[in-house]
């Protein structure tokens, strides 16, 4: 339900329905308009948005319900996963099959859910105010803790039933430190891709291998101060998110190929782990090629959480 809400944000995101409900109300806010007059007064609050009037005055009432849907759906979503995690935490831990650290963590899982919805009312307040652009940097925080969600229940899930060694960092081996890094290096590339599609910069240099012809464009550092180029500089951005690229394409291989020979079990893992990078790389190479499709990006983004759980289930293997 994690994976499949985050696809349906990304396409929320790809189609610009994000800033079409103007509202956050947890309870009341999942029922959709009910009537020609509901649908009326929805859309007289949209049009007063900044997003309307710079953007879609032109807009229909049927164009506004198309995106309204969307976002609709992503909210819904976020929902049903507090729906569908709340009340059978609360049997297991009633009957005594959650108790202890294990209760705890799954009740962090809890709060961290609702945590994630007040995060995207946050996102999208800011492109309610002048610009109608969501800010870059609370939606890389809003997809980030999204995959921060999916990974420790993922991690959770996968020692209930695939008990692992204690290890530590220190007497994890090479390879034990190597698959850590990794996992901050896929989490620091998500984030990335948050702040390239914060300021579509997906729409630029739409070239490859190189940047317009450069491997480093001229424009890295025209803005000032310095640092906001890493933040708000297309050129800069783009380029940071390929060179991300470029290392996990050199690295995760390494990695897989030290855990296929350090754990048997985990060889079909491992295998998997390469070849799904393969098609990642492919699927970034594409929507940039073709200038950013709904399809192909959304796709990408839905690529990339496949990638994190497959680096951590190796991870995971591999500490067997």
């Amino acid at each position: 339900m994690v994976f499949v809400t985050l696809v349906v944000g990304g396409v929320t995101r790809l189609t610009h329905s994000g800033l079409s409900i103007v509202e956050w109300k947890p309870l009341v806010g999942a029922l959709p308009p009910l009537s020609h007059t509901d649908w009326a007064e929805v859309f007289s609050r949209y049009q007063q948005t900044p997003e309307f009037i710079q953007r879609n005055h032109d807009m229909t009432l049927d164009g506004f319900k198309f995106i309204f849907w969307w976002e609709w759906a992503h909210r819904l979503s976020g929902r049903l996963i507090g729906v569908v995690f709340f009340f059978p935490y609360v049997w297991f831990l009633l009957k005594g099959s959650l108790r202890g650290r294990l209760a705890l963590k799954v009740f962090g899982f809890f709060v961290l859910g609702g945590l994630q919805g007040a995060m995207g009312w946050y996102m999208v307040k800011s492109g309610l105010v002048d610009d109608p652009r969501v800010s870059q940097y609370r939606l890389a925080a809003h997809l980030g803790l999204a995959f921060l969600v999916f990974g420790l229940m993922l991690w959770t899930a996968l020692d209930i039933l695939q008990p692992r060694k204690s290890r530590r960092w220190r007497d994890g081996g090479f390879t034990y430190q190597l698959g850590v890094i990794l996992t901050g290096l896929v989490f620091v590339m998500v984030l990335s891709g948050a702040l390239v599609a914060g300021i579509r910069a997906g729409l630029a240099y739409n070239t490859f291998p190189l940047m317009n012809g450069h491997f480093a464009p001229p424009e890295l550092f025209m803005l000032e101060p310095w640092w906001q180029n890493f933040f708000s500089n297309m050129a800069t951005v783009q380029f940071d998110h390929r060179l991300i690229a470029w290392l996990l394409m050199a690295l995760i291989p390494w990695f897989a190929w030290r855990v296929a020979r350090e754990q048997p079990l985990a060889r079909l893992a491992a295998s998997v782990l390469v070849i799904w990078l393969a098609a990642q790389v492919s699927l970034g190479i594409a929507t940039l090629l073709a200038r950013v499709p709904v399809d192909l990006a959304a796709m990408h983004q839905a690529g990339a959480m496949v990638l994190f759980g497959l680096l951590l289930w190796n991870r995971h293997l591999h500490q067997r």
